[in-house]
């Protein structure tokens, strides 16, 4: 049998292996898995800065961009004595041994499993308790434009400044704007997020036409800030990181002044490295500018004395003291629904969701026509070991006599299907929603 074909390039003293170096990553810019290790390689002191030392999740498009990836927490039991790795525990009670990149050989290697972007946790392997980055991420709802986002971003800098922290944003790679900050190594989890939550309501209090803090979807108006991706166990792609779009867009580090202008189409695998060679990293100061979160968390506990508790956390995730009910507004029993939401289809793949719309707006027209970007909602949802996706119709804007029935999905997708537990205590295996941006 021919042995597969393959290229092998230097770094950091090591000879790393690209296997199917011509395999078509991103079809539409015909951009291939080479020229991705390439762009890594070329890039790799700006995006060791966001993943050095930290555990990873490997999140493998092994056919290219416009495949369907899937997670992989546990680090490949066949891997090079070179690879470091950590054993973290999560909400669930499981543990797994992950992945831990320190330099430019190890960060090709996780390239060639077909990691397209870096995926890193909060905290540092030798420390896994206490998260030494808070992430605001903005996530920008249907029919929002980038100028609210970049609007959002100044806001979140101006109260990130009043509280003593310093935010270094950079472009999502994809409709969002992700702020960063660097903290010391003083707090949980839970107090991370909950002042990642306290930034969430400060910005929606100055910009309430523009942010919203409020989880669930139906009840959102512009830019989320997702307060949520502070809590364990989620993770954010990288600065540097290439992800997975048509133009294989990257997640580019920006100084403050370039944010009001900036356009993130112009940062792709192929203009990156020129910016990255002549101008450095934006973010290239981040390490020595870890601050307290200490006025951010009384800021916290002055929303709390003013009637603002704790808000819903991931459907993964165990109820938490003081948690609202977890379930959407327009569910909950003894409440008359405000947002008249149907679940339209359920698939694996996105492109056989959106087909089981077009077939479902052919079949009601008239309602179709009087729908509005955001009463479409499309929601990414993890399963097993992949996403799958969801699509609901809000009909707020439609007479509640002309409205639809609701039927069942089509297509009508459930990753759990077929799943027999392991044997033993249930836990829960709720999927939820991840973030778009």
């Amino acid at each position: 049998m021919a042995k597969s074909q393959q290229t092998v390039l230097e770094l950091a003293g090591r000879e790393v292996v690209i296997t199917n170096p011509d395999k078509v990553f991103f079809p539409r810019a015909g951009h291939t898995k080479l020229d991705l290790a390439k762009y890594y390689a070329a890039v790799a002191g700006g995006a060791l800065r966001g993943i050095a030392g930290r555990p990873f999740v490997l999140k493998r498009y092994v056919n290219g961009a416009e495949s369907e990836p899937f997670f992989q927490k546990r680090a490949p039991e066949q891997h090079p004595d070179w690879i470091e790795t950590v054993e973290l525990s999560f909400p669930s009670g499981r543990t797994a041994s992950e992945v831990v990149v320190r330099d430019a050989a190890q960060l090709l290697w996780i390239v060639n499993l077909g990691c397209i972007d870096l995926n890193p946790h909060p905290v540092r392997a030798d420390d896994l308790d206490h998260p030494d980055e808070l992430r605001v991420d903005l996530d920008p709802g249907p029919g929002v434009t980038f100028d609210d986002v970049r609007h959002v971003a100044l806001v979140v800098r101006d109260v990130l400044d009043e509280h003593g922290l310093r935010g270094w944003p950079k472009t999502s790679g994809s409709r969002g704007i992700h702020v960063n900050v660097r903290i010391e190594r003083r707090w949980s989890f839970d107090q991370v997020r909950r002042a990642a939550l306290a930034i969430a309501r400060e910005v929606e209090r100055r910009a309430p036409e523009l942010a919203t803090s409020k989880w669930w979807k139906e009840e959102r108006q512009g830019v989320f800030l997702d307060y949520n991706q502070n809590a364990k166990d989620r993770t954010v792609a990288s600065a540097w990181s290439v992800r997975p779009t048509p133009d294989a867009r990257v997640s580019m580090p920006l100084e403050w002044d370039e944010v009001a202008e900036c356009d993130p189409a112009a940062f792709t695998l192929i203009t990156a490295p020129a910016r990255f060679a002549e101008r450095g990293d934006a973010a290239a100061g981040i390490d020595d500018a870890a601050g307290s979160l200490d006025k951010l968390l009384a800021l916290s506990a002055a929303q709390e004395s003013a009637g603002l508790g704790d808000a819903p956390w991931p459907p993964n995730y165990r109820k938490q003291s003081g948690e609202p009910p977890r379930v959407a507004p327009s569910r909950r029993k003894g409440r008359q629904s405000t947002q008249p939401l149907i679940t339209i289809s359920k698939a694996e793949h996105k492109e056989d969701a959106l087909a089981g719309l077009e077939r479902w707006k052919a079949r009601h027209p008239d309602v179709a026509k009087r729908l509005q970007v955001d009463d479409i909602l499309i929601d990414s949802m993890r399963g097993r070991s992949s996403t799958w996706t969801r699509i609901r119709v809000n009909l707020r804007n439609v007479a509640e006599n002309e409205r639809p029935a609701e039927v069942a999905p089509d297509p009508d997708y459930d990753p759990w299907r077929g799943f027999k537990p392991p044997p033993g205590p249930r836990k829960s295996r709720a999927p939820k929603t991840r973030s778009s941006s």
